[in-house]
């Protein structure tokens, strides 16, 4: 796959992804390749530079790295609903351990007694989760996303 940055005659710049290089040129030329904005068919390749990742080997660490930007906060909770359900995450991630993807594996040690229970919250596929309350197991679905915990 190739990803090309196109500008049609109307000026308006977008980008596209082509199996390669020839079927671009085959899709161009039988009118297929049109922009999303105005429809125009008359489309050119633009100036785009390759994202290239140096060798693990080759790669030169900074003797004083940068810090790591912090994300950008979300907006604000705007509504009643909005602010419980950020109290409730808040609250959850405080009083819990989070244990990621492992979420149905340690819930069904816990309810089997191989493992202390304690509060815990990750994500789990839908499928395991079926099986969870199936068998019996107390789940309960989140309304929010976690935060995902890095090392």
């Amino acid at each position: 796959m190739i990803r090309y940055a196109l500008k049609c005659d109307q000026g308006h710049s977008f980008e596209s992804w082509f199996q390669n290089a020839r079927a671009f040129d085959g899709l161009l030329a039988a009118g297929h390749v049109a922009c999303p904005i105005c429809g125009s068919v008359t489309v050119d390749k633009t100036l785009m530079a390759p994202k290239v990742r140096p060798a693990r080997s080759a790669a030169v660490v900074p003797a004083d790295p940068a810090p790591t930007p912090t994300p950008a906060p979300l907006a604000e909770p705007q509504t009643d609903a909005e602010r419980t359900i950020a109290q409730m995450k808040a609250k959850v991630e405080a009083e819990s351990e989070y244990v990621g993807s492992s979420f149905a594996t340690e819930a069904r040690a816990m309810h089997d007694g191989d493992t202390p229970e304690r509060a815990i919250y990750g994500e789990a596929k839908p499928d395991e989760a079926r099986k969870l309350i199936e068998d019996g197991v107390p789940v309960l679905p989140l309304p929010f996303t976690p935060t995902r915990k890095i090392n």
